[in-house]
């Protein structure tokens, strides 16, 4: 298996605020791994990290061998769509949907390359098979959905370009069991190939037999293999 992504070094804030820790880790093709943690100790910022989207950082982080990390002091964002383009799929925490565009306009919004905005119809019948409740909607706005329809459509969107690393955050925050269930279980029964996954969770029974490693993070750093125990209640979140 190839790698993926590498991370060395790495730390990154907001402002005067470290978040990240001197941070490393390795994902290799084909992989899913998880990262479990309490609110508050760096999942997020470690996928806004890659992505480019901290106020700070500084480490390197490679993406198919090529340097995305750089030393951002320009504020956040700045190279993201470069990186999206080098096949970086981001499917952040809660919705971050537009209310007033419809399931098919955000589909389509996550077609961002030019090969995948030339394949969109059957990208979306990709998506459609996977989150078959949102083939009746494709024509309504998004604001009128549920919030298990909502996240469907953010995870769908996330899914409309051959990305050689997808970041999912929080996939099952907010929503009820049945529904984190039906949506884990769609992200799993993709194909990666030679592409990898790395999911933030709080929910580690979520994860277990389902990826290939979890990892607990505790205050902006890795801790290692997290098990069954460390699984929060609804009323810790």
């Amino acid at each position: 298996m190839t790698e993926v992504l590498v991370i060395d070094g790495l730390s990154a804030g907001y402002g005067p605020l470290r978040v990240i820790h001197d941070l490393d880790l390795i994902i290799k093709s084909g992989e899913r791994v998880g990262i479990v943690g309490l609110n508050g100790h760096g999942k997020t910022t470690l996928l806004y990290a890659i992505a480019g989207l901290t106020g700070w950082q500084r480490g390197s982080i490679r993406l198919n061998g090529v340097e995305i990390g750089r030393t951002r002091s320009q504020g956040p964002g700045r190279y993201t769509h470069q990186i999206v383009r080098q096949g970086l799929s981001i499917m952040p925490q809660g919705d971050e949907i537009f209310n007033g565009l419809t399931v098919e306009e955000h589909l389509d919004s996550g077609a961002f390359t030019r090969e995948a905005w030339r394949d969109r119809r059957i990208r979306k019948q990709r998506v459609l098979d996977l989150f078959p409740p949102l083939q009746k909607l494709m024509n309504t706005p998004v604001g009128r959905l549920s919030g298990g329809e909502r996240r469907m459509v953010s995870i769908g969107r996330g899914l409309m370009t051959d990305a050689k690393l997808y970041l999912v955050d929080e996939p099952s925050l907010g929503l009820a069991p049945k529904i984190s269930q039906s949506v884990m279980e769609a992200l799993f029964s993709l194909n990666l190939k030679d592409s990898a996954m790395f999911i933030a969770e709080q929910n580690v029974a979520l994860l277990e037999g389902r990826v290939d490693r979890v990892i607990n993070m505790h205050a902006g750093k890795l801790k290692g293999e997290a098990s069954s125990s460390f699984s929060l209640s609804a009323t810790d979140r």
